[in-house]
C-alpha cells in the first residue's frame, strides 16, 4: 500500500466548503473538526455543549423572569400552629437575571455566526491547496496579528455589560409600576406599558414639574457654561499681556481653588451665601446695603448657583485658552499691526476665531456635563427654595437631582426610569449633532 502525502492527510474528511459550513451549523467545531483542525474544533464543541446546556436550563427559566417579573409574593403560611414567612419572587433580581441571560445569548449567537463562517472560509482555503493553521499557529497569529482587536474586544464587552445593560435596565423600568408601593419581594412589580410615560406629560402634576425643570435645567446650562467661558477668557487674556509681570503667580492663584476638592468648595461657599450668618450678608450690612436671600429667594438662588459654579469652573478654562493663546503665531499678530488694525479688531478676528475653534468641543462637552452638574446644585441649595406646585421638585432642582430625589427619596423608581430616558436622549443626541457640526470635527482635528 503507497503511503499518501502530508496534503492528502491534510484533506477534509467530507469535500466542499457548504459541507464544513452546514456541519457548523448543526454543531458548533463540526466543520472545523471536518477540516481537521482538531484544536480548535474541539474548544468549539464543548462551546456548543456548554451554550446547549445554557440554552436547556437557563434560558427558558430567564424568559418567564422578563415576561411575568414572578407569579409569586412572600406571604405567610401555616406549619403546624405558627405562620412561616415564606419568600415570593423577586421582580427586580429575575429583570437583572433575565438581562444577563439575554446578554449572554446575544454573545453566544456571535460566536455562532464566526464559527460557521470560519469553517466555510477555512474548506474553501483548502479547495484551493493552501495550508490551514494548526491550532498553536492559530493562536499565534491571534496574538501577534490581532492582539489590537483581542485588546478593544475586552473592554467593549466590560462597556456593554456595565454600561448598556443598566441602560436597558432603566428603559426597562420605565415600562413597569415599580414603586415604593410596590417594592419586592413583598409585592411583585408589573409591566406598565406606557402608563408612567403618558402621567409624566399629561398629568398636571407631574407635566408642571417637567416642564419647569427642563426649562431651568436648558437656562442653567447654558449660563453656566457662557460665564465660566467668558471668565476664563478674559483672565486668560489678561495674565497673557505683554505688560503683565509674574505670569507664573496669577496662573498659580487662579488654579489653586481647582486643587480643592470640590464639595469642600461648595460647602464653604454655601455657608459664605447663607442668608443669615453669611459673611457676605454682613459685609453688605457694613457698607449700608440691606441683607440679600442668596439662598433662599428661588430667583436669587439661581443666580447665586451660576455665580459659584463660575468660581469653580473658570480656572480650567483659563489655562485650556492660555495653551491654545501660547500656540498662535505672532506673525499674525504683526501683520495685523501693519494693516492697523485696532487691540479689538485683533481679539474679533485673530485671537476669538483661534480660541473657539480648538475650545467648541469642549463648551459642547461641558455644556452636556452642566446639565448634569448633580454636585453643585444639590451641595449649595439641595434643589430649595421649595416649590408647592412642583412634584418632589424644588426651584433650583435641575433634572438629575430631580431624578435622585424621586429615586433615593420618594421611591419612585418609574418616574425616574422617565427622567433617565429623557436625559440620555437629549443629551447624547444634543452632543452628536454639536460635534459633528464643528469645523474642527470636519477637518478631521477634533
Amino acid at each position: 500500500m503507497e503511503k499518501r502525502s502530508a496534503v492528502e492527510l491534510r484533506r477534509p474528511f467530507l469535500s466542499g466548503s457548504r459541507t464544513s459550513a452546514v456541519l457548523s451549523i448543526l454543531v458548533m467545531g463540526a466543520g472545523q473538526l471536518n477540516n481537521r483542525q482538531y484544536g480548535k474544533g474541539i474548544a468549539l464543541l464543548l462551546l456548543h455543549f456548554a451554550s446547549l446546556y445554557v440554552v436547556i436550563a437557563k434560558l427558558p427559566h430567564a424568559v418567564w423572569a422578563l415576561v411575568t417579573l414572578g407569579e409569586q409574593q412572600t406571604r405567610l403560611e401555616k406549619v403546624g400552629k405558627l405562620y412561616q414567612q415564606v419568600m415570593g419572587d423577586h421582580s427586580i433580581y429575575l429583570l437583572v437575571e433575565g438581562l444577563i441571560m439575554i446578554f449572554l445569548m446575544f454573545v453566544l449567537l456571535a460566536v455562532y455566526v464566526q464559527n460557521v463562517r470560519d469553517a466555510h472560509h477555512c474548506a474553501r482555503l483548502r479547495e484551493e491547496g493552501v495550508p490551514l493553521h494548526t491550532f498553536r499557529q492559530t493562536l499565534h497569529f491571534l496574538l501577534e496579528y490581532r492582539f489590537p482587536q483581542i485588546a478593544i474586544a475586552i473592554p467593549v464587552l466590560g462597556v456593554a455589560f456595565f454600561t448598556a445593560m443598566p441602560i436597558v435596565f432603566m428603559i426597562l423600568l420605565a415600562f413597569t409600576d415599580f414603586t415604593r408601593s410596590h417594592m419586592p419581594p413583598a409585592q411583585l412589580v408589573n409591566w406598565h406599558g406606557l402608563e408612567t410615560f403618558r402621567d409624566i406629560f399629561r398629568l398636571r402634576v407631574w407635566s408642571e414639574t417637567f416642564y419647569g425643570v427642563t426649562l431651568w435645567t436648558l437656562l442653567w446650562a447654558v449660563g453656566s457654561t457662557l460665564t465660566c467661558f467668558a471668565a476664563g477668557f478674559m483672565i486668560a487674556l489678561a495674565v497673557q499681556q505683554k505688560d503683565i509681570r509674574f505670569k507664573k503667580f496669577w496662573r498659580t492663584i487662579f488654579i489653586l481653588p481647582y486643587a480643592i476638592p470640590l464639595f469642600v468648595s461648595t460647602l464653604i461657599l454655601r455657608n459664605v451665601f447663607n442668608g443669615q450668618f453669611g459673611p457676605v450678608n454682613d459685609y453688605l450690612e457694613l457698607m449700608g446695603f440691606g441683607r440679600i436671600p442668596w439662598l433662599s429667594d428661588p430667583e436669587w438662588a439661581k443666580l447665586t448657583l451660576v455665580l459659584v459654579n463660575m468660581l469653580l469652573g473658570f480656572p480650567v478654562i483659563m489655562l485650556m485658552i492660555i495653551g491654545v493663546l501660547s500656540t498662535i503665531p505672532g506673525d499674525m499678530y504683526e501683520a495685523a499691526d501693519i494693516d492697523g488694525a485696532d487691540g479689538l479688531q485683533k481679539l474679533r478676528l485673530i485671537t476669538f476665531p483661534t480660541v473657539m475653534y480648538t475650545m467648541m468641543p469642549i463648551l459642547i462637552m461641558q455644556f452636556v456635563a452642566n446639565i448634569n452638574n448633580f454636585n453643585v446644585i444639590y451641595l449649595l441649595t439641595g434643589g430649595n427654595p421649595v416649590n408647592g406646585n412642583y412634584q418632589f421638585a424644588g426651584h433650583t432642582d435641575i433634572l438629575i437631582t430631580w431624578l435622585y430625589k424621586l429615586s433615593m427619596e420618594q421611591g419612585q423608581y418609574n418616574f425616574a426610569s422617565v427622567i433617565g430616558i429623557f436625559i440620555f436622549v437629549l443629551l447624547s443626541g444634543f452632543a452628536v449633532w454639536s460635534i459633528r457640526r464643528t469645523k474642527s470635527f470636519k477637518e478631521e482635528r477634533l
